[in-house]
């Protein structure tokens, strides 16, 4: 394994992965772990699956990797079987029901943390923008935010976005034209949040004081923004390192197994309030 390279595909427009602090602290968290077997990361960026194929076969067939790190799996997802068929060992970050090598955070858990959290601080009707529907953890935590909701007798309603600032804005903008209006919204990234609280400033709408925000994936960002953003916080880089970890066991020869991945806690900064009288 001394000098071997692990294979990392994100699959997006550069511009947008580039400011997402999430996968720049993966990385270094699994570069943590790798280091001390003489290991490394090869991150390439394509633009859509097929080249991500493309790249898998092209990495298999002259040997480049030792194994591959497979990010966010969507529905029936194609990936996992097509790097099994090439022979390249897979660690795959999230839940899927093949018998791959998996580090499976728990999504499910924020969702519920966010309601338990909003519902106690009195707020009743809750907005959520989303991340891109097709992804696994996007469903994993709808079930769990509208299970959540209904315990907690709060009305949620969600909007697609897609992890841009431009996708913050837009969920933002539908939301409060929505009715009931709701007094708490829940991104599901850093930069959707970011982008939405500037909207809201510039809107003159006050935050917590007449809408509370909550982000997922805490980050820099989050404690940078004006005022700092409440987040629901994995450990990105122990979520990185769990990776590496689990990909040094694969390639030792070690069968695949489920790896958990570090826990969910909520950090309450300024953005997050109770809930305004009217709305």
């Amino acid at each position: 394994m001394a000098g071997g390279l692990i294979g990392l595909v994100l699959t997006g427009s550069a511009d947008r992965i580039g400011v997402e602090p999430f996968f720049m602290e993966l990385i270094a968290g699994m570069e943590e772990a790798l280091a001390p077997a003489g290991a490394t990361v090869l991150l390439l960026v394509v633009p859509d699956l097929a080249a991500e194929l493309a790249t898998y076969r092209r990495w298999a067939g002259d040997r480049t990797v030792a194994a591959v790190v497979v990010v966010n799996l969507v529905h029936d997802d194609v990936r996992p079987a097509h790097v099994a068929g090439l022979g390249l060992p897979a660690v795959l970050a999230g839940r899927h029901p093949g018998p791959f090598a998996k580090v499976i955070t728990d999504d499910a858990g924020a969702m519920t943390t966010a309601i338990e959290t909003l519902s106690a601080l009195g707020h009743r009707v809750v907005g959520r923008v989303s991340g891109p529907a097709e992804l696994v953890h996007t469903a994993e935590r709808t079930t769990a935010i509208r299970a959540a909701a209904a315990r907690c007798g709060v009305a949620v309603t969600i909007v697609e976005g897609d992890y841009s600032a431009g996708g913050g804005v837009r969920g933002l903008r539908a939301l409060l034209a929505s009715e009931p209006r709701p007094t708490a919204i829940v991104f599901d990234n850093d930069v959707m949040a970011v982008a939405a609280e500037q909207e809201l400033s510039r809107s003159g709408i006050a935050v917590p004081g007449q809408v509370s925000l909550l982000a997922c994936d805490d980050s820099p960002l989050c404690e940078l923004a004006v005022p700092p953003l409440s987040a629901l916080s994995t450990d990105v880089h122990e979520h990185g390192l769990i990776l590496g970890r689990a990909v040094l066991d694969l390639v030792r020869g070690e069968p695949g197994r489920d790896h958990r991945g570090p826990a969910v806690s909520i950090r309450q900064r300024e953005s997050t309030g109770a809930a305004p009288l009217t709305v």
